[in-house]
């Protein structure tokens, strides 16, 4: 008889935030703290990101200049993908292209976890609409500027197995070890994370076991 481990079954039932995917993209070890153990802490870096989405929050559409009717905090979903979540922004143009818009605080960052976050909302606006969503866009509020993603094969990819590693962590219920690099520097959940503590600590259990390797 095959037994299922329930855990991991709950994990494929569960409905993943399209936010999670930036949040695992960044760091596994931010989105095992912020899922598995509930913890969360804002610094002026994430207090300046919620006020200014909590002004896109309030605003429910508006037809555009150039003729799009702009939806505000739409919500959204995935049955095929098992997610969930909301758009910042979703423009719908007149010739029937669909253009989500995710605004973020600060400048663009070397990592892709905003790009896969957008490429996780057009998979859902696919899903749901029955529309293609090729191109969407990423605004920085430091520069006021958006910045185009084009939702390609790759960035598919990759959100594809974002969520099943996003799925088999929540199953494991492990969390993963920090980073300890230039991610932290930023991160609201620094002081929490420790990432300089564990590695120092990391480091001296190696070097402590290295000296008491009996040879035989």
């Amino acid at each position: 008889m095959i037994t299922r481990n329930n855990n991991l079954a709950t994990a494929e039932n569960e409905l993943i935030n399209v936010s999670a995917i930036n949040q695992y993209t960044y760091c596994p070890r931010r989105f095992g703290l912020i899922y598995l153990e509930n913890e969360f802490s804002d610094n002026v870096y994430t207090a300046r990101g919620n006020a200014e989405h909590k002004q896109v929050d309030h605003i429910g559409w508006i037809t555009t200049r150039e003729g799009a009717r702009a939806e505000y905090a739409l919500p959204i979903w995935s049955d095929h993908f098992g997610l969930i979540g909301k758009c910042d922004v979703v423009e719908f143009w007149l010739d029937g292209s669909i253009y989500p818009v995710e605004y973020k605080h600060g400048a663009r960052k070397k990592r892709l976890n905003d790009d896969l976050q957008l490429a996780g909302q057009a998979m859902c606006l696919e899903e749901m609409t029955g529309r293609p969503v090729t191109h969407g866009a990423i605004y920085h509020h430091s520069s006021r500027r958006r910045r185009e993603v084009i939702i390609t094969a790759a960035l598919r990819a990759q959100v594809k197995e974002a969520i099943a590693a996003i799925r088999l962590l929540l199953a494991s219920g492990t969390l993963p070890p920090p980073v300890n690099d230039a991610r932290c520097k930023e991160c609201s959940l620094k002081d929490i994370c420790q990432p300089e503590v564990l590695a120092q600590k990391s480091s001296y259990q190696t070097a402590q076991t290295g000296l008491f390797i009996i040879d035989d």
